[in-house]
C-alpha cells in the first residue's frame, strides 16, 4: 500500500493487483489530484476506513476480492464514493451488473488517458453536486431545528436573537447548559447561519474519547506514529478546514490538551501526531460544557487562558425549570413529532397531568420532557394525555408536591424513617436518571460504549435504562 499527499486535492484511490498499471496512472494523475494505490480489494477497504477518499478507480479482475466485490462492500459501508471499473475482459454482461451495482462507469483497456481523465472529471463534478445537495438538505434540517426552538420565554428569545447576531463572525462562542437542554441544535444554528454554511460542521464529544486518543482524534496522525497507526489519518481541525469546529463537553479534555488545544486555535495551525509539516487551517470554533467552567478554571482544572479565549461570545442555554412557560407549548410540540412514531393522535393534555409537568423540576430538561411525552402518549387510552399513562418512576420523582397537595411532616419515628428512606429513594433515582443521561450524550446513544466508559455490563445498563424509561435513540445524532 503506498500513498502521496497533497493537502486539500481531491483525493484517488487506485485499486490494481498490476504494479505497472498502478504506476501509469499516478503518474498520470499526481499533478492533479492526491493518489492513493491499493493492490487489492482489502487494502482498499483499510485506506478508506482512514482517509477521505473522493474517487475510486478499481480493476474488475483481482486476487481474493474482484472490483465488482470491491464496489459491494463499499456501498455495504455506505461510502457515497463514485466509482470506476476498468477491465480488459469486457462483456456486456458484466458492464450491467457493475453498472446496477451502483459503479458510475465502466471502462475497458488498455486506457486512453485523456477520456479516463475526462471521466474522472464528470464523476467528481457529479459527486460534488450530490454533496452539495446533502449539504443543502442539512443546512435546511438544522434551519428548521434552530426554528423549532420552542419558546415563549424572553431569555430564550433574547439567545436566539444573539445566536443570529453572532453567526456571521468569525469568533468563538462557549455554550453553557445542562445536559438536554439543546446545546448542539445551538452549535449547529450559529454554523448553518454562517458564510461557512456549505463548508463541513465537525463535533467532537471530548468526554467520549480515551485520553491516550483525543490527540490523535484532533490533530490526526501519521502511519506508524503508534501502536495500532496503521495508515495516515485526518484529524478534526484539518476536517473542519473552512467550516466549523464544535467542541463538545470541553471541560471534560484534559488538561495536557487543553495546552495543545489554545495553541493550535491561537495560531491556526497544528501538526499531526508523528509527523512533522506543519498545517494550516481556517476554522470557526464553537465549544459546549454542562460544567461550570469558570468554578473548573478557579479550582486549577481548567487553564484559564483556554477558557477567556473560547468565551468571546457566550450562550447559557436555559434549564427547563427556569424557563415553565415553555412546558405547554412543547408538549404540545412533541405530541405532533411523534404522532407517526406511536401510531396514535394525541390532542389535549389532562389539567392535572400539565400540573404535575409544571410543577416538576426536570433534571433531564427538554429531553426528560420528550421522553415523558412520547410514554405518556403510548399508553393514553383516547386522545388526552391521562395521569395513569404517566411512567410510575416520574410520579414517583415528581412527589406528592407536584400534584398539589400539601407536603405531610412526620409524626413519629417510624414516620421519620419511612419518610427518609422514600427520600433517598427518590433521590437515589434522580443520581440515576442524571447519571444515564450524561453517559447516553457522550456516546450518542450507543449502549455498548456506554457499557465500556462506565464499567456496567450491558445487559444491566440495558435494564437501568428501562427501568428510568429513557428511550437511547433519542441522544443518536
Amino acid at each position: 500500500m503506498e500513498k502521496e499527499n497533497t493537502t486539500y486535492k481531491p483525493t484517488l484511490l487506485i485499486v490494481d493487483d498490476e504494479e505497472r498499471s498502478a504506476r501509469i496512472l499516478k503518474i498520470n494523475f499526481r499533478d492533479k489530484y492526491n493518489i492513493l494505490l491499493a493492490n487489492n480489494g482489502a487494502q482498499a477497504l483499510t485506506l478508506l476506513d482512514h482517509e477521505p477518499v473522493s474517487l475510486i478507480l478499481t480493476d474488475l479482475r483481482m486476487p481474493e476480492m474482484t472490483g465488482d466485490e470491491l464496489l459491494e462492500k463499499i456501498r455495504e459501508k455506505n461510502y457515497h464514493i463514485p466509482v470506476i471499473i476498468m477491465t480488459a475482459y469486457g462483456t456486456i454482461e458484466n458492464a450491467v451488473r457493475s453498472m446496477k451495482m451502483g459503479a458510475f462507469d465502466y471502462i475497458l483497456k488498455p486506457l486512453n488517458i485523456e477520456n479516463l481523465s475526462l471521466t474522472i472529471e464528470r464523476a467528481l463534478n457529479y459527486s460534488n453536486l450530490l454533496n452539495e445537495n446533502v449539504r443543502l438538505k442539512e443546512q435546511l434540517k438544522a434551519y428548521e431545528g434552530f426554528r423549532q426552538i420552542i419558546t415563549i420565554n424572553p431569555e430564550m428569545k433574547r439567545l436566539l436573537d444573539l445566536t443570529g447576531q453572532v453567526a456571521g463572525a468569525k469568533v468563538p462562542v462557549l455554550i453553557e447548559g445542562e445536559s438536554g437542554t439543546g446545546k448542539e441544535l445551538f452549535a449547529r444554528a450559529i454554523h448553518y447561519l454562517s458564510p461557512r454554511a456549505n463548508k463541513n460542521f465537525v463535533s467532537i464529544n471530548c468526554g467520549a474519547i480515551p485520553a491516550e486518543l483525543i490527540e490523535s482524534e484532533l490533530f490526526g496522525h501519521e502511519k506508524g506514529a503508534f501502536t495500532g497507526a496503521s495508515a495516515q489519518k485526518k484529524g478534526k481541525f484539518e476536517l473542519a478546514h473552512q467550516g466549523t469546529l464544535f467542541l463538545d463537553e470541553i471541560g471534560e479534555l484534559p488538561k495536557n490538551m487543553q495546552v495543545k488545544l489554545l495553541r493550535a486555535i491561537e495560531e491556526q495551525q497544528f501538526t499531526r501526531v508523528g509527523g512533522t509539516q506543519v498545517i494550516h487551517t481556517d476554522i470557526r470554533f464553537v465549544a459546549a460544557t454542562n460544567r461550570n467552567l469558570e468554578k473548573e478554571v478557579e479550582e486549577g482544572n481548567f487553564r484559564e487562558d483556554l477558557y477567556y479565549r473560547l468565551k468571546v461570545v457566550n450562550l447559557r442555554i436555559l434549564p427547563l425549570r427556569e424557563r415553565k412557560d415553555d412546558i405547554p407549548l412543547l408538549v404540545k410540540h412533541f405530541l405532533k413529532k411523534h404522532e407517526k412514531d406511536i401510531g396514535k393522535t394525541v390532542r389535549d393534555t389532562d389539567r392535572k397531568v400539565m400540573e404535575m409537568f409544571m410543577n416538576y423540576a426536570w433534571p433531564g430538561n427538554v429531553r426528560e420532557l420528550e421522553n415523558i411525552v412520547m410514554h405518556t402518549m403510548l399508553f393514553s387510552p383516547g386522545d388526552v394525555l391521562v395521569p395513569e399513562a404517566l411512567p410510575v418512576e416520574f410520579v414517583k420523582q415528581a412527589g406528592e408536591t407536584e400534584t398539589g397537595e400539601q407536603e405531610s411532616v412526620p409524626a413519629t419515628k417510624e414516620e421519620l424513617q419511612k419518610e427518609r428512606k422514600k427520600r433517598y429513594e427518590e433521590v437515589d433515582k434522580k443520581l440515576e436518571y442524571n447519571f444515564l443521561d450524561h453517559v447516553l450524550k457522550k456516546t450518542h446513544g450507543n449502549i455498548t460504549k456506554a457499557a465500556e466508559l462506565t464499567g456496567y455490563d450491558r445487559r444491566q445498563l440495558q435494564n437501568l435504562i428501562r427501568k428510568h424509561l429513557i428511550n437511547p435513540s433519542n441522544y443518536k445524532k
